[in-house]
C-alpha cells in the first residue's frame, strides 16, 4: 500500500470519530475522551467549526437518521474509573455554528451506543463498561446492555425529561467492543465483553424481544464480522483480551467460530478497529496505544492461505479510525490519542 499521511488538528487526547451528514455534506466528527473539544471536519481535513467546547469524556458518536446533522453523543466517560456521571446527550445544529447540547439520558459508565433501524423503528442499544465501582481498576460490577426504542422527535428531553432505558443483558463484565454489522439487510450489534462476543439483533417488532447469540467465549476487547477470505462466509476478526496485545481471526467450521491465525507478535493495548474494503481488498485495521504504537492493516493472502498485514503508520498510538471514500480513494482518520494528533490517511495501492 501507498500511504499518504496528513495532519489535520492536534487535539488533547483526541479519541472518537463518527461521519456527519451537515448542510448537504459528507463531514466527520473528532472529540476528546478528556476535557476538551468536539471538532466538525469537511472530507479534505479541514476544520470547519466546533460542536462544543467541553466537557468531553466522548466515547462514542451516531448521526440522528435522517437528520441534518443531529447526533447523539457520550459525555463525561473519562475512563472506566471515572465515569460514573456519564450520560448520553442530543445534539442539534442551528445551522449557523451554534449547537444544543441536551441530555437525553444518565447512564453511568456508558462506552458505547448505537442507533439501529429495522422495520422503520430506531433501536437505541447502549452498553456500560461496568456498573460501579468503589476504588481504581474496580471490576466487581459487570457492565450491562440496554436498549430503547428512540423517538423520532427529540427536541422534549432534557434534565427532567429523560429517556427509559431496559437492560436487555448483563454480567457483561469489562464490556467495551462494539461494532456494527448487516446480514440480510438487517442490522446487528456485535458487542465483546470478557465473557466473549455476542451479536444483538433487534426486534421485528417494538414489544419484542432482542435476540442475543454468542459467538465466540474467548476474552476479546472488540471484534467484527467481515469476509476476508471471499468464500461468503464472514470471519470474526477479535482483539483479545480487554485493553489486550493479541490479534485473532476465527473461521466458522461446523456451525461454530473456530481460532484459525493468531498474529505472532503481541501488540499492547489494541484499540482501534476497522473491517472492510481498501484497495479492493477486505482488511481489519487496527492500532494500539502502547509499546510500539503501530497502525496496521491485515487481510488475508490467498496465495500464501494466510493472513498478513502491512503499517499503515508507525509509533502513532491510534484510539480509533474512520473509513471513507473521496473521490475514488480510500481515506482513513485516526485518532493518534497517545501523541494528541488527528490524521487523514490517503491510502492507495502500489
Amino acid at each position: 500500500m501507498k500511504v499518504e499521511k496528513k495532519v489535520i488538528s492536534n487535539l488533547t487526547k483526541c479519541y472518537s470519530i463518527a461521519p456527519l451528514f451537515y448542510k448537504g455534506k459528507e463531514h466527520f466528527l473528532v472529540a476528546a475522551e478528556k476535557v476538551d473539544k468536539c471538532l466538525l471536519f469537511d472530507p479534505e481535513g479541514n476544520q470547519e467549526e466546533v460542536v462544543w467546547e467541553e466537557p468531553g469524556g466522548v466515547m462514542t458518536m451516531v448521526q440522528v437518521p435522517g437528520t441534518d446533522g443531529q447526533l447523539l453523543a457520550t459525555h463525561k466517560f473519562y475512563s472506566p474509573n471515572d465515569s460514573k456521571e456519564a450520560k448520553l446527550v442530543v445534539v442539534t445544529p442551528d445551522g449557523t455554528g451554534n449547537w444544543e447540547v441536551k441530555t437525553l439520558a444518565n447512564l453511568p459508565c456508558v462506552h458505547r451506543f448505537d442507533i439501529l433501524e429495522r422495520g422503520g423503528v430506531r433501536y437505541l442499544i447502549a452498553c456500560t463498561i461496568k456498573s460501579d465501582y468503589e476504588y481504581k481498576d474496580d471490576w466487581r460490577f459487570p457492565g450491562k446492555v440496554y436498549a430503547a426504542v428512540l423517538p423520532e422527535d427529540l427536541s422534549g428531553f432534557d434534565d427532567d425529561h429523560l429517556l427509559p432505558m431496559t437492560v436487555i443483558k448483563d454480567d457483561m463484565l469489562k464490556n467495551h467492543g462494539y461494532y456494527r454489522d448487516t446480514e440480510q439487510g438487517i442490522p446487528a450489534a456485535v458487542i465483546s465483553s470478557d465473557s466473549g462476543v455476542y451479536r444483538f439483533v433487534p426486534p421485528a417488532q417494538p414489544d419484542g424481544a432482542w435476540e442475543i447469540q454468542q459467538l465466540i467465549s474467548d476474552p476479546a476487547s472488540d471484534a467484527l464480522l467481515l469476509d476476508f477470505d471471499g468464500d461468503g462466509e464472514k470471519e470474526l476478526a477479535a482483539l483479545s483480551p480487554f485493553h489486550g496485545d493479541t490479534v485473532r481471526f476465527y473461521k466458522k467450521k461446523n456451525g461454530a467460530f473456530a481460532l484459525e491465525y493468531e498474529y505472532e507478535e503481541k501488540c499492547e493495548f489494541l484499540h482501534s478497529i476497522f473491517g472492510g474494503t481498501i484497495c479492493g481488498k477486505p482488511m481489519f485495521v487496527t492500532g494500539h496505544r502502547k509499546g510500539q504504537r503501530d497502525l496496521m492493516a491485515f487481510y488475508y493472502d490467498a496465495e500464501k492461505g494466510s493472513y498478513a498485514m502491512e503499517y499503515i503508520d508507525r509509533d502513532c498510538g491510534s484510539a480509533n479510525v474512520y473509513h471513507y471514500v473521496k473521490d475514488g480513494k480510500d481515506m482513513l482518520v485516526s485518532t493518534n490519542r497517545e501523541i494528541d494528533e488527528v490524521a487523514l490517511y490517503t491510502i492507495e495501492a502500489e
